[in-house]
């Protein structure tokens, strides 16, 4: 059983790695100190040694240049944030044989180690089969303008951004996802709650049964209990056949429901009875189905509130409430946009046969300024339109979607207070409105006195607020108007050349 040693200052980070490496099959040591790990050292030999490139006590290159001086044939792996990437490359030079780079990925690390025990470079690897982890990013080198730096990393089809935040949530994860707890994970609409269903499921006893993901939210009154639980045959009218539902078709896996809250009372009941008994029964039905199935739910609300109000059943609330997870919104995690917008691009590419290779800053710029109210989802239909009307090599923000392209103007904390000063703005209408939209009252004189420019500006701000009210449909924008969708169209596209003639002209 191949010995590592483990050196981290983070007692949490170490309690971690080491449960990891003994599930598969490693002993493991682990000291929180370059001193103690040195004294360790003087007793003992590992075959590998895992190491953080800042420790309290002395710098990693320190441990590792002593470590060559006395075990030169030992594999020494060095663990740093991305912000220390160049120096872990430096640091390989001077003996180190690889960097892993935080969040851990444990598939990952598990890579690495076992190429260094053989002494496989660590260079284009053949991923496991099972649960790949695939590098989204050109791995360990500079990326090229318009593309991510940051490191992600994608199981299936789900892509794993490498904010703080998200290290936090994978985190989570890993500890949460050998256990049998049901999980409720909280986030808005498309903020990839799915995503974190599926990577609890991949980490788990259970990755090589089924996970089925329903959304509730789509589910009718009168179909939800037939599409959850099956029916027999003539249970309904319409019910020709036996049908089996997706507690069943998960059976000894997992079963992911997504927007629970919207479940009727009716259905909560009989859900109640499968948590409690792990039994079911087919609408229509009289024998009773055993149940192994682990049960993860998602909610865009508090269910604690929604069962305060009656919505949800508070004893399947505490039912399902072994285990949360938070998901915060996009805009919440920029460091993630670029990994977001990057791996979105790739899908549309191969979709389209297209080798768009990046964005413009301009677009950039944009993407991490824009509040994104459908999360990841709006960003993958944003991306995949954009793609499909660029010619060039970049993404330019022409090819953004009016409303995105010009969100800095529904924004005033973003104008550029050389181009307007504000009046005397009147207070916000009632509470709870969204402070980053302009309220009525609010006037916007521009500080040149170009009247070309100023006529402009009045008409773009007419067209704005037409289609604020009527929540941008355009064809209602131009009934308010008085002008035929053609013309709003047109002069949709003019003020988005002029918009992005000013900005490169700045």
């Amino acid at each position: 059983m191949p010995k590592i040693l483990v050196i981290d200052d983070d007692p949490d980070m170490c309690l971690l790695l080491r449960r990891f490496l003994q599930r598969h099959h490693f002993e493991v040591a682990d000291v929180t100190s370059g001193k103690k790990a040195l004294q360790w050292l003087d007793t003992n030999k590992p075959q590998l040694i895992l190491c953080d490139l800042r420790l309290e006590d002395m710098n990693g290159s320190d441990v590792l240049a002593r470590v060559k001086a006395i075990m030169p044939e030992v594999p020494f792996i060095i663990i740093t944030g991305y912000s220390d990437v160049k120096t872990a490359v430096d640091v390989m030079k001077l003996g180190a044989y690889d960097y892993v780079t935080k969040p851990l990925f444990p598939d990952e690390i598990l890579v690495t180690i076992k190429q260094a025990l053989t002494k496989v470079p660590a260079i284009n690897v053949q991923q496991p089969q099972n649960n790949d982890v695939v590098k989204t990013t050109e791995e360990k080198s500079v990326a090229k303008e318009g593309q991510p730096k940051q490191t992600s990393f994608q199981r299936g089809k789900y892509i794993f951004g490498s904010s703080i935040i998200f290290q936090q949530i994978l985190r989570q994860i890993e500890l949460v996802a050998p256990t049998n707890y049901s999980v409720i994970i909280y986030g808005e609409s498309g903020s990839g709650k799915e995503a974190i269903a599926s990577e609890i499921h991949n980490q788990s006893k259970r990755s090589k049964e089924p996970f089925v993901a329903i959304d509730c939210g789509a589910l009718s009154k009168e179909l939800a209990a037939s599409e959850l639980f099956g029916h027999e045959k003539g249970s309904f009218t319409g019910a020709l056949n036996q049908k089996s539902g997706s507690f069943e078709l998960a059976n000894g896996g997992t079963i992911f429901l997504d927007e629970i809250a919207n479940l009727s009372y009716e259905i909560q009941v009989s859900l109640l009875r499968v948590v409690q008994e792990r039994k079911m029964r087919r609408v229509g039905g009289v024998k009773d189905i055993d149940l192994d199935v682990r049960i993860i739910v998602a909610s865009n609300e508090r269910l604690w509130d929604a069962s305060r109000k009656g919505k949800f059943r508070e004893d399947l609330f505490h039912r399902f409430n072994e285990f949360s997870i938070n998901v915060p919104p996009l805009r919440e995690r920029k460091e993630d946009i670029e990994i977001f917008a990057a791996h979105f691009l790739k899908i549309t590419n191969d979709e389209l046969g297209k080798n768009v290779k990046g964005f413009s800053k301009e677009v950039m710029d944009i993407f991490k300024n824009y509040v994104w109210y459908g999360n990841l989802r709006e960003m993958k239909n944003v991306v995949k339109r954009a793609t499909l009307l660029t010619d060039g090599e970049y993404i330019d923000v022409i090819s953004l979607p009016f409303e995105i392209s010009n969100h800095y103007k529904l924004n005033p904390l973003s104008e550029n207070p050389e181009i307007y000063r504000e009046e005397t703005p009147e207070p916000a209408m009632e509470a709870g409105i969204n402070s980053a939209i302009p309220m009525p009252g609010k006037v916007k004189i521009p500080t040149s006195l170009n009247l070309k420019s100023a006529s402009i500006d009045a008409e773009f701000e007419t067209i704005m607020e037409a289609l604020k009210k009527v929540n941008f449909n355009k064809s209602k924008a131009a009934q308010l108007l008085n002008i035929d969708r053609k013309t709003l169209y047109n002069k949709m596209k003019e003020y988005q050349l002029i918009n992005n003639q000013q900005q490169h002209e700045q």
